[in-house]
This record gives C-alpha cells, sequence and structure tokens, in this order.
C-alpha cells in the first residue's frame, strides 16, 4: 500500500478553544486557521464561540470581533466591508467568499474559516498574492489607444453595455484561487481573475491594441490551459463569469 508523507509543520492541529460566558440562543462558533511563520509550529485550527448579536451578521463582522475582544494576533485582510475592495477574500465553508458579504445565518453549523487555497500563507488568514497580481499587471490593465483625439473618447450605449459582467471584478482572486488549473500551472496560466481583466480591455472600444493583447495571450499556458471546469463562475461572489469572457478570447483567437 503506498503510504504519502506529509512535509513537516504541514499537518493541521488542534488549536486553542475559547468558550462563550453566556448561553445565549445566538452563539456560533468558528474554527479559524492560524498559522504564524515565525514560531515554527504547525498551523492549527482555533474555536472560538461568539454571540453574533454583539458581533454582527456577516463573517467579517465575528472576525473583528474575535480580534478586538478575543485574541488580537488573528491576521486577515480588510478595507471596504462593502465589498467592493476585495481585500477579505477567505474559503468560508468551503467556498471562497468575501467575508464582509458573507452572511453568518447563510451557514449551518459550526463555520470554517480557511486562508484562499493553494496558496502560499503569508500569516493565518493572509495569502500570499504577489504572483497573481504580477500577472494582472501583465496584460496592460489600462485603454491603450494610440490616437489622440481632441476630446474625450466617447461610447455608445451599446459598446459600453459590453463591459457590464467585467468592470465590477474586484480582483479578490477568489475564482482564480478556485481553479484546479491554476493549482498546478500557476506561474504560467494566468487565471480566471486575470483572463477577465483582460477580456475587459479587449472589449473595450476605446481601445485599440485587440490585435496586440490577443498575441501576448497566444501561447499554450497563458490561456489555454482553462478547461472550462468553471469554479472560478461558481465561486464569483460578485456574480461575475470568467469562464464566459475566457471562451470569448478563445473565440476571438480563432
Amino acid at each position: 500500500m503506498v503510504q504519502f508523507r506529509l512535509p513537516k509543520h504541514s499537518q493541521i492541529q488542534k488549536g486553542k478553544v475559547f468558550k462563550a460566558t453566556s448561553n445565549s440562543s445566538t452563539l456560533r462558533t468558528f474554527h479559524i486557521y492560524r498559522w504564524n511563520p515565525e514560531d515554527g509550529q504547525n498551523p492549527r485550527m482555533d474555536e472560538f464561540t461568539i454571540d453574533i448579536k454583539d458581533s454582527g451578521p456577516m463573517v467579517l463582522d465575528a472576525l473583528l470581533y474575535i480580534k478586538n475582544n478575543i485574541d488580537s494576533t488573528l491576521t486577515f485582510r480588510r478595507s471596504c466591508r462593502e465589498g467592493v475592495c476585495g481585500s477579505c477574500a477567505m474559503n468560508v465553508d468551503g467556498t471562497n467568499s468575501l467575508a464582509c458579504v458573507k452572511h453568518i445565518d447563510e451557514i449551518k453549523g459550526t463555520i470554517k474559516i480557511f486562508p484562499l487555497p493553494h496558496m502560499e500563507v503569508m500569516k493565518d488568514l493572509v495569502p500570499d498574492l504577489r504572483t497573481a497580481f504580477k500577472q494582472f499587471a501583465s496584460i496592460k490593465p489600462w485603454v491603450e489607444n494610440s490616437e489622440k483625439p481632441k476630446r474625450e473618447r466617447k461610447q455608445s450605449i451599446e459598446d459600453r453595455a459590453k463591459l457590464d459582467g467585467l468592470w465590477e471584478c474586484v480582483l479578490c482572486f477568489s475564482c482564480t484561487t478556485g481553479c484546479p488549473s491554476y493549482w498546478w500551472n500557476s506561474e504560467k496560466y494566468l487565471g480566471p481573475a486575470t483572463l477577465l481583466q483582460a477580456y475587459r480591455f479587449i472589449a473595450d472600444s476605446r481601445d485599440t491594441q485587440t490585435k496586440q493583447r490577443l498575441s501576448e495571450l497566444d501561447d499554450p499556458f497563458s490561456l489555454y490551459r482553462c478547461h472550462s471546469i468553471m469554479n472560478c463562475t461558481n465561486t464569483c461572489p460578485k456574480g461575475l463569469n470568467p469562464a464566459k469572457a475566457i471562451g470569448t478570447i478563445k473565440k476571438m483567437m480563432v
């Protein structure tokens, strides 16, 4: 029988337990992934039971309550608290989500929270997204136009409508980190979030570099590692469809 030996410090251990001091009917238990690269210890799952009447209705509210009142060392990213910055992306109850718009009442039983999957962890719930942002920068995420008009470039209502479902992306990378193709080819495959953004500028009527943008994606990995698994679309917390954008780019290649 084949046996696999996991790398040192990869096994998740049972962590600390913080019980509630009341018997309220609104108590909820959170199991939260913890890992500190400086202490040399295995990652662990800490358990926190809190009264959500004291915290607020969203997962991010609970995390802030835990950090402010129970364990100040808990580390995670957050900023806008309105689902528009993408900072608080994490895996909640098995699905990549934005913690600030993930309602606690949507989850039954214990709430398990992990960092975005298949990315190196910097600490606790903070993934290392440097590679993902470098890939995003590689597609030149701005309008390129060689013409120099005398006034602003206007779009028709129809041309502007082509950008709907694209510009709303907040670069939380929930889709990218939920994509098996990206897990195995993250150094070469650009991933759903970056390709969605690439199509946003390809589809923009004000951009004149469509051929150049397409040619830069025309290699075996940047675009074509996508196998239409659809995890990206299923997990997008903004309800966008990266798989459709990627499919449209492939059609334009043909």
